[in-house]
């Protein structure tokens, strides 16, 4: 583990080689390491979690799944889901400060992070950090607790929400 945090937009954090510190589950690989039958609109809403850039709620894969294939229903995504999700394969966040009990999924990772939801345009950055996992460790030290899932989100506002709505007020900061 590297001793700097990281920073991404969206859901970037483990998608690249270039740091071996956190990475994504292959899901196709992984259902069929463990037996599961593989439908051609299971592989397609697969295939479209592990690619996508963005955290997915279940209306925006079904409609993401539509354009591929107008067949495919709202049940199979939810069954996909829940089967990604009960084979600890995806992450499910809840990300409240941006639109209510609103649910997205995203691939698992090897490394916990955190999501910092803008207020203003919705965007979130994942973030991982050596004092976050040192955090857990203390956390499951002190308290006795085996941590096996751990959330955090913060809301607030983007750097670029903040620069234009200084550009737009600029009286708001003092020279």
């Amino acid at each position: 583990m590297g001793t700097h945090s990281l920073i991404a937009t969206e859901s970037q954090l483990g998608r690249s080689g270039k740091n071996s510190s956190i990475a994504r589950h292959a899901l196709l690989k992984e259902l069929l390491a463990r037996g599961i039958r593989i439908t051609a609109q299971r592989r397609l809403l697969v295939n479209i979690i592990q690619e996508s850039p963005r955290h997915l709620d279940a209306a925006a894969l079904l409609r993401l799944a539509k354009q591929r294939d107008p067949q495919i229903d709202r049940a199979t995504v939810y069954r996909t889901i829940a089967l990604l999700k009960n084979l600890g394969l995806i992450d499910e966040l809840d990300l409240m400060h941006i639109e209510g009990e609103k649910h997205y999924y995203e691939v698992k990772t090897s490394r916990d992070r955190c999501h910092l939801a803008c207020l203003h345009c919705g965007s979130i950055v994942e973030y991982a950090s050596p004092s976050f996992d040192a955090l857990k460790k203390e956390m499951a030290a002190r308290s006795g607790f085996h941590i096996a899932v751990i959330r955090l989100e913060a809301g607030g506002s983007c750097g670029k929400c903040r620069a234009q709505r200084g550009k737009a007020r600029p009286e708001a900061h003092p020279q």
